[in-house]
């Protein structure tokens, strides 16, 4: 047998695997998720809970040991998680829902991105954090077609579509479409010009710097 041929029975049979794989894994994420969309796939999560109120598109990749949670802490009566058509989710990413968090379509983050439309309780100076309730915060949309670098926070904040988030920042506030936000807290430096068809520099409200 030559090595070409080896080589392709190979490959065959690697293609064969996965496929199963990812339709076995298909077939139970869709009866415990809301809904899970074909073709999609689940890397070795590292948590998954509150899969009921979880909703995943179709063609979706959700890399290695990325912790997906959808529950309501805060005590809201719907409470959801929704990752829509194409997106595809970095390797150790962390998004959790109490309240509504909405990622839309062909969004790409990059690894160990924090999304959270919640915050940890620090009012009572006399009770340690981890025991004070969780304070829901503002409801979180990732426009369609926006990039989050790596290590981005997004805090109870909206993005808007096709946009650029700069590595180790983090989104305390809402982003326009078609804009690049980067720092801490994140702010905008550029936005795209339709007149001129170009990305051009802003002041932090967004505004053409000419």
């Amino acid at each position: 047998m030559g090595q070409n041929r080896l080589k392709q029975i190979v490959h065959n049979s690697f293609s064969i695997l996965l496929y199963l794989r990812r339709y076995i894994q298909y077939l139970i994420y869709n009866k415990s998720f809301r809904s899970f969309g074909h073709r999609s796939f689940i890397i070795k999560p590292l948590h998954l809970n509150g899969l009921s109120n979880i909703l995943i598109g179709d063609n979706v990749t959700i890399n290695y040991k990325t912790w997906l949670a959808a529950l309501p802490l805060t005590g809201e009566k719907e409470c959801s998680l929704q990752i829509k058509d194409g997106a595809i989710i970095g390797h150790f990413n962390h998004i959790y829902a109490t309240k509504r968090i909405l990622i839309e379509e062909n969004v790409m983050t990059a690894d160990k991105v924090y999304i959270s439309d919640n915050l940890h309780g620090y009012e009572d100076i006399d009770v340690p954090i981890r025991d004070q309730p969780i304070v829901q915060n503002k409801e979180v949309v990732i426009g369609r077609d926006s990039w989050l670098g790596e290590n981005v926070c997004v805090l109870g904040a909206k993005i808007g579509r096709h946009c650029v988030i700069g590595a180790n920042s983090v989104v305390t506030k809402d982003i326009p479409d078609y804009c690049i936000a980067v720092g801490i807290p994140a702010r905008i430096i550029k936005r795209y010009c339709f007149d001129s068809q170009t990305w051009r520099r802003t002041d932090e409200q967004g505004n053409f710097i000419y």
